[in-house]
């Protein structure tokens, strides 16, 4: 049985093959276009070209650093950011969520501090800002304090059943640490 179409294309474009209506259906790479007498005609296409992140917004009266053009908000294939109006001429390119920049130490390399980075599932995660040259990561929020057990210089938050409760980020201790025992800044 056919999946059922999520809504009709708004500007009644035909099929090339058997010319009846194109409507836009849902896969697992994302939306497309597809011919509404499926199984019948299986013309497919995409609904628009994500390979250069497709224009959302213009943003009016911010210019491009590098060559003066506006910026303009794009989806892209990692999602959301700021980008040249003239590209691929220009490929000046901008985050939205800029990290978290924390005051912690890193506690790996010692010359680098931890930002707050977003992997590309959309999951938080806290690495030295000397990556590639540092390759310390944590899942979890970083907090500044010393293990009682191990003396490792860095503690993380987890959120429990029983509370936030905060733990030694090494992983070969990971004990929870009691709350008196913390460094609070």
């Amino acid at each position: 049985m056919a999946k059922p179409a999520l809504f009709d294309v708004s500007h009644q474009e035909l099929c090339p093959r058997c010319g009846a209506e194109l409507v836009i259906r849902s896969g697992k790479h994302g939306p497309f276009l597809g011919c509404s007498h499926y199984p019948d005609c299986d013309y497919i296409r995409p609904l628009k070209n994500q390979t250069d992140g497709h224009v959302i917004k213009v943003l009016e009266g911010q210019q491009c650093p590098a060559c003066g053009s506006e910026l303009v908000l794009r989806q892209g294939r990692f999602g959301m950011f700021i980008g040249c109006a003239s590209y691929p001429a220009c490929g000046h390119t901008e985050l939205i969520d800029k990290p978290d920049d924390t005051a912690i130490p890193c506690p790996q390399c010692g010359e680098g501090h931890l930002v707050q980075r977003r992997s590309r599932y959309g999951k938080t995660f806290h690495s030295c800002d000397r990556y590639p040259a540092c390759q310390f990561a944590i899942n979890f929020k970083p907090v500044v304090g010393e293990c009682p057990e191990c003396h490792y210089p860095l503690l993380i938050e987890k959120k429990t059943a029983h509370g936030v409760k905060r733990y030694c980020a090494s992983k070969q201790c990971g004990k929870p640490v009691p709350a008196q025992s913390t460094c609070e800044e």
